[in-house]
């Protein structure tokens, strides 16, 4: 079996540092690689595939699943979970994107009290 590679450290501490300003993220280690959960729901997995590239994946709402699925890399759909996509993270990663796109993923996944202090400004 081929073994899956951590994510860069650099990698995880930017993350770390999108994600962590988000209302009560908290963030563990996955059965591969970590993630960051609000509740009992995960906001964003990020790991390294056998295939040595490593993603994140987030949830979306259902039209920009369909975008997603028809972009191509670095995006994809999930094989897994309706509204789960993701990209393939590398040196040419848009970070100011993934950003949006984890915020979108948080307010999908917390409670509305959380949401409401993420849309305010009050996070």
């Amino acid at each position: 079996m081929t073994q899956r590679p951590d994510v860069p450290v650099e990698w995880v501490r930017r993350l770390r540092g999108l994600l962590e300003a988000f209302p009560e993220v908290h963030e563990e280690d996955a059965w591969v690689g970590v993630r960051w959960r609000v509740a009992r729901s995960t906001v964003a997995h990020a790991f390294g595939g056998e295939d040595q590239l490593f993603r994140i994946v987030f949830r979306a709402e259902p039209d920009e699943v369909m975008a997603f699925r028809h972009l191509g890399p670095p995006y994809f759909k999930a094989g897994w979970g309706g509204n789960v996509v993701g990209l393939i993270l590398d040196t040419s990663t848009d970070w100011e994107e993934l950003a949006e796109l984890l915020t979108d993923s948080y307010c999908l996944q917390a409670p509305a009290r959380l949401v409401a202090q993420v849309r305010t400004g009050g996070g």
